[in-house]
């Protein structure tokens, strides 16, 4: 039997992409299509499975779960798909849209391949592998994923495709019963030990929550997650990101350099992590810290304990619905980043500062035409894309403008989900 669009999915695409009836049109499309594509690659006539899991938006928090931070972060409308069905070995088999060949993974073999890491088998094989080792089932599967949260984007591609691989290990032999939270720290396991790059919880807790979500992660073992019920279409106000290209090839030092600064920092204060010390501390101890880290850790570190402030009041400001102040908060956590945290452009290549130049025209396009909003750097940095807050009537202004310069395509209006990853 054919999966079915009847009125029940309908409203559920309404949750998930919007009302507009042309994008539930184009999101139906995508579907029978994916499905089309995974009977021609598996030469398969029966009842497949459905999953869907979102990206995220960073909202605030920037760079602070790594040390034990509090973050604010959304699922969002772009989201990753998968069509499956359980098979009887042990053999995981997945094709992704973009991709010639198949990830495939022998669910024997759970320890890490040191050949797969950087790529999605080595997600599969580690997500199954921290399944096993938390009591939880794993099987075969055929899977064949549609993602249009694209790479580079900053909106967590690849935790949105742990997210999905988890969950499909949860509904196919879990009865769908391994909670979002749980399924979030297994896609960071395997991003961490078998994929390879240090990566905090904030990604793939978004993805697997959805809605606004604030997430306080000083017991990282079991995070206090609270979901905001928040508007931000109601205000007038769209919530855009912006792709400025450039390459993430070469920033995996950058990235890394951010959490290995503060956590050297708060060793040469006896502590592991900046979660462990206060403001007051760090500034008591600046005359030994600069001997021994250097100004720029301290500078980051300075970074954590006022985003990790701020991350409050912008969870009271949204609860108040308390917009203007929001916005003002917005602004902080970009300033911060850019003069603190200083992750807006990649040390080694000052000629390639997109973000940077994204971030000063979007403030001239605010200042010259008076508008109320606000932008900040939007995800790890150093390349890619900003975030930024419009009234709904200036987006289409500010779009010619910037995709002038950043090229077609370079704008995103971003809708926040509801729901993080479900089955559908």
């Amino acid at each position: 039997m054919p999966f079915i669009f009847d009125s029940r999915t309908i409203e559920l695409f309404k949750s998930l992409y919007g009302h507009d009836d042309d994008i539930i049109n184009r999101q139906i499309k995508r579907y029978k299509e994916s499905i089309d594509e995974f009977k021609k690659l598996f030469e398969y006539e029966g009842t497949v499975e459905l999953f869907s899991t979102p990206g995220r938006t960073e909202i605030g928090g920037n760079h602070t779960d790594h040390n034990l931070g509090k973050v604010l972060a959304a699922g969002v409308n772009l989201d990753s798909i998968a069509v499956v069905i359980p098979t009887e070995n042990e053999i995981a088999t997945m094709y992704s849209k973009g991709f010639d060949n198949s990830f495939e993974v022998n669910l024997n073999v759970l320890d890490p391949v040191e050949e797969e890491e950087g790529t999605t088998t080595a997600l599969i094989r580690g997500i199954a592998s921290r399944f096993v080792q938390l009591g939880f089932k794993i099987g075969g599967f055929n899977a064949y994923v549609n993602s249009d949260v694209l790479p580079g984007s900053g909106l967590s591609s690849s935790a949105s495709i742990e997210v999905l691989i988890g969950t499909i290990f949860s509904h196919l032999y879990n009865g769908g019963k391994v909670k979002p939270e749980t399924l979030a720290q297994i896609g960071q396991y395997a991003e961490n030990n078998f994929f390879g790059k240090p990566c905090g919880l904030m990604d793939q807790m978004a993805c697997a929550v959805g809605g606004f979500v604030a997430i306080d992660f000083k017991d990282k073992e079991n995070p206090l997650v609270e979901k905001i019920n928040f508007d931000i279409g109601a205000q007038g106000y769209d919530l855009i990101v912006v792709d400025t290209g450039g390459s993430h090839a070469d920033l995996t030092e950058d990235y890394a350099s951010i959490p290995r600064e503060m956590k050297t920092l708060a060793q040469a204060m006896g502590k592991d992590v900046c979660r462990e010390l206060s403001m007051d501390e760090l500034i008591a101890n600046i005359p030994m810290l600069r001997e021994k880290v250097g100004d720029r850790a301290i500078l980051r570190a300075m970074h954590f304990f006022t985003e990790n402030d701020r991350v409050e009041y912008q969870v009271d400001a949204l609860k108040q619905e308390d917009f203007p102040l929001f916005l003002q908060l917005v602004k902080e956590s970009g300033n911060s980043s850019w003069r603190w945290l200083q992750n807006v452009y990649a040390p080694h290549d000052t000629r390639e500062q997109g973000v940077t130049l994204c971030l000063a025209l979007t403030e001239h396009f605010m200042k010259k035409n008076q508008v109320q909003g606000a932008c900040r750097v939007h995800g790890g940095g150093f390349a890619g894309t900003i975030q930024a807050y419009l009234p709904k009537d200036m987006t289409a202004a500010y779009s010619d403008m910037i995709e002038t310069i950043f090229g077609k395509g370079a704008v995103t209006v971003l809708n926040i989900r509801k729901y993080g990853t479900i089955k559908v």
